[in-house]
């Protein structure tokens, strides 16, 4: 991990409140992720298991965690469960945590090597009368690959058959929707290092240049400032590429008179940002351009106005849709006559706008939460308006992460350029 010690009293926290919502006399169990193979004897490098980090703090594989909060012994309320260190292992993969490191990253005092689990589970299941098992439950999820969760879910329930087994996921979710003071400031330093990387391509972007060179720019600025790199796939989209919602090929160059759309991010701490800008390749925009771009900006300012406590994300939607729609008209895109003859299940609007505004964003970009929860203070959202007009080889969206709280909106990109003038100042 590039990034620097997190305070231990974030996990703390997450354990006592997670505690807090099981069953009397329940155990739960976290597993983290494997290291995923690719060929031969290559590997993609590893991510941890998001429920296990947000309440260990954790980031290496082989991980476990016991938690037990009716344990008559106490030091059975929590357990933690680490790959045991050697020499050997430092030559070969660099040291893991000894025991009291990984206190000292947890909170967690009673550590034991993983190669211990069985037999301590043993000891303690019996007693027992619910078991949480962690899934990885969302929306968007499409898995077909076994993770290493599934595979501890299947072997647990086939060795204890009779136990009421609980699910955790909806308490992570209820919990994790809620970010603390130690996670918006993780999350705010992942946009500084966003805001770092888009500045940098200001005075770099001129025609000629490579989609795939602008990613370059991007990743040497996020490893420098300690971020492990993007937190999801980069989209750098020039001219019709723009339109294609989730392009990631980045192999195009950028030719003069195109705009380029950028969507990326930097991860910190495991945290994500996510950021959209579009960029005049010329370095300004035409009078067309700046028109769609104008529009989206309104569109963008009227959602971010909204993200208030008390509101709910399917009235928002709706909300920004009618923004949209008035926007779209006066483009010139679609007539009062679309609208009066439109499917109300797909607005004629969502020709040029086809996607959500917002999403839940945390320890994953596309973070866990219910989108029919009211907004609450704590809560952390993207606010990304877009339009795609592939006939002009245009697509324009501009995306911030903001932070629902009691005196409204907190944009934590609220100093990356954004104007269309600006922009274009900067880059000129």
């Amino acid at each position: 991990m590039k990034y620097s010690a997190i305070d231990n009293n974030l996990f703390i926290e997450n354990r006592k409140r997670f505690a807090a919502n099981l069953k009397p006399n329940s155990i739960a169990l976290f597993t983290s992720n494997d290291i995923l193979p690719t060929n031969a004897d290559g590997s993609i490098g590893f991510v941890q298991n998001s429920d296990l980090f947000y309440l260990t703090g954790v980031d290496q594989e082989e991980t476990m965690l016991l938690i037990y909060p009716d344990a008559v012994n106490g030091t059975h309320k929590e357990v933690l469960f680490v790959k045991e260190t050697s020499e050997l292992m430092a030559i070969w993969e660099g040291a893991k945590l000894n025991k009291e490191q990984a206190t000292a990253t947890s909170g967690i005092k009673n550590v034991m090597w993983n190669h211990g689990f069985d037999t301590f589970l043993k000891s303690v299941i019996f007693q027992a009368e619910h078991v949480y098992l962690n899934s990885n439950e969302h929306s968007r999820r499409s898995i077909d690959t076994e993770t290493a969760e599934m595979r501890f879910n299947k072997i647990f329930i086939a060795k204890h058959p009779l136990h009421k087994i609980e699910r955790s996921a909806p308490i992570m979710h209820k919990l994790r929707a809620i970010k603390s003071k130690y996670e918006v400031d993780l999350i705010q330093q992942a946009c500084n290092i966003t805001e770092k990387g888009f500045r940098r391509l200001l005075k770099f972007v001129n025609p000629g240049v490579t989609e795939y060179q602008i990613e370059a720019e991007l990743i040497h600025e996020f490893v420098s400032n300690r971020s492990r790199g993007f937190a999801y796939g980069p989209i750098i989209a020039s001219g019709k590429n723009a339109c294609v919602l989730h392009y990631i090929d980045n192999n195009k160059e950028c030719k003069a008179g195109e705009v380029i759309l950028l969507d990326v991010a930097a991860e910190y701490g495991n945290y994500a940002s996510d950021l959209t800008r579009c960029l005049p390749v010329s370095g300004k925009f035409t009078a067309r351009q700046k028109q769609v771009y104008s529009a989206v900006l309104r569109v963008m300012k009227g959602a971010t106005a909204m993200l208030t406590v008390g509101n709910n994300i399917p009235d928002y939607h709706k909300a920004v849709g009618a923004i949209m729609e008035k926007e779209l008209v006066d483009l010139g895109l679609i007539t009062m006559d679309d609208i009066k003859k439109q499917n109300p299940d797909w607005p004629a609007f969502k020709k040029y706008f086809m996607h959500g505004t917002s999403h839940f964003m945390g320890l994953d970009v596309h973070d866990v939460g219910d989108f029919n929860r009211k907004l609450e203070a704590g809560m952390v959202f993207t606010c990304e308006p877009g339009i795609y007009i592939p006939e002009e080889n245009l697509g324009i969206r501009l995306e911030n992460d903001i932070l629902v709280t009691e005196k409204g909106p907190f944009d934590f990109m609220k100093s990356i350029p954004l104007e269309a003038e600006e922009i274009e100042s900067l880059m000129n």
